[in-house]
């Protein structure tokens, strides 16, 4: 389970860090931009008795970050088996 060569190694990690910088861009839309930044104009929307704004400060935030660890988990599976460096048998 070792990478091919040098260049696979940086393209695979490459992969990663684009991976990672976009999901924590949008971790960090959503719970501060959302939940703080943004919220008087979402709580203009109800949502449960509540605004959006308030909701995505509470509960949103939190559903959106355990959607991202799920995501990475799926686009890492993927990428490891397309670099060949995955730990199925």
């Amino acid at each position: 389970m070792a990478f091919k060569s040098e260049d696979d190694k940086n393209a695979y990690w490459r992969k990663n860090l684009r991976l990672m910088f976009i999901l924590l861009v949008i971790w960090a839309v959503v719970s501060y931009g959302f939940g703080i930044l943004f919220r008087p104009v979402l709580d203009m929307i109800p949502v449960g008795g509540v605004g959006l704004g308030f909701w995505f400060a509470q509960q949103g935030s939190i559903y959106v970050f355990l959607a991202i660890v799920a995501i990475y988990a799926k686009k890492m599976r993927e990428l490891d088996r397309e670099f060949g460096v995955d730990d199925d048998e």
